[in-house]
Parts: C-alpha cells; structure tokens; sequence
C-alpha cells in the first residue's frame, strides 16, 4: 500500500466519528421538533401549568372551581377575525363559554360543529361563545374555519397568543390547543377543558355554571 492509501485510509477513519455524531445530533434535532409539534396540537390533556388555580379535575377530564375559590377573567379585548371590536367585558351577566382555537389544528376542526350547535340552544339563555382564534398568522384561514363550519359567534384575533398569557398562571397552556373555559356572570374562571369536547361534554361543562344564581 502507498504512503498516500495510508493517509487516506487514517483521514477517513478520523473523519468517520464525526459524521455519526453529526447524524445523531440531526436526528435528535429533528425528533425534538417533531415532539414540540404535536405538542402543539392535540385532543388535549389535563395539566394546565403551574399555579394555585383550585382546579379540580374531574375523571371526564374537564376541571371546576367551587364558586369561592374562582379568579377573575383577564381584561380580553381587541379584533376578532372579522375585523370588529369586541371587549368580553361587556357580555359580563352573561355565562361566557371561551374557546381557544386554530384553523391549523386537527382537534379544533373535529369540535367546531359541537361549539356551533350548542351554541345555538343555548345562546337564548343568557350565554355568550366566544373565541379566540391564535397561532393563525393571517385571518384569511382563520375566517375560512369559520365558514366551512358555520360558525357564527365571534372570535378574537390572537396570533401570537397574548390573551392567553393574560390568565392566572396555570389557567390555560399554551401547548394545549384546543382548550376551553366558562366564565360565570360575574367574570369568574368557573371551568376548564385542555382538550377537543362532544358535543355532550360541552354540555356537562356549562350546565352547572348556566344553574347558578
């Protein structure tokens, strides 16, 4: 073998660990990512963060707090995807039944028509559904959601997810998209579900904010 074979063969036996460190970082890069993306969307869970919130979850995956112990609402106004002004504020009296959603997620497509429907026997009673519509960079998709299933209560236009951030710490994760609250008539957080609902887990959620005197 040549002098110059030699060093080829000690060039490539040098570089060889390298290139299988270089592909381990690349794959455990990209397993990362993939992990933080379906993170972001999925039919949900039960852990809202840390934070003394006095949630109590229950076995159905939806969390209450005994009338006592609520927090107030954040301030939440600002444009909603069809470009009006609204302020949550003003539907104080009303039993306000909050959803998080994004035209991009998988999960909040599967309960949009669940919302639609039960909004519609209920709005009649003193309830008021409310969106908030986040990590859709334009409103064009956002109001093509809104279209393709016919939803006609408003939502807030929130892409980088700030009216999220308002709530008390452990209220909402920003990792749990679809995710949904009912505030009762006097703007208290009264109830929490960190996944996609029924149309009959919906139900359950607000009926026993909706009895309240």
């Amino acid at each position: 073998m040549s002098a110059a074979s030699r060093a080829s063969l000690r060039l490539n036996s040098t570089n060889r660990p390298t290139r299988t460190r270089n592909r381990a970082a690349l794959l455990t890069a990209g397993a990362a990512v993939a992990a933080l993306t379906l993170s972001a969307c999925g039919s949900g869970g039960t852990s809202g963060g840390s934070g003394n919130t006095n949630f109590v979850t229950g076995t159905n995956g939806i969390a209450t707090v005994a009338k006592d112990g609520r927090a107030a609402a954040p301030e939440l106004a600002g444009e909603t995807v069809n470009g009006t002004r609204l302020d949550v504020a003003d539907y104080k009296g009303k039993v306000v039944v909050l959803n998080v959603w994004g035209s991009w997620c998988p999960p909040c497509r599967a309960e949009a028509k669940n919302f639609e429907k039960v909004y519609q026997d209920v709005k009649g009673q003193g309830v008021q559904f409310v969106g908030i519509n986040t990590r859709d960079t334009s409103v064009g998709p956002a109001k093509a959601f809104e279209a393709d299933y016919g939803i006609t209560y408003p939502s807030l236009f929130d892409p980088t997810g700030k009216l999220m951030l308002r709530f008390k710490k452990g209220t909402l994760n920003p990792q749990l998209i679809p995710s949904t609250l009912v505030i009762d008539r006097d703007g208290r957080v009264a109830a929490r579900a960190l996944q996609a609902l029924s149309e009959d887990k919906l139900r359950s959620m607000l009926k026993p904010v909706l009895a309240e005197k």
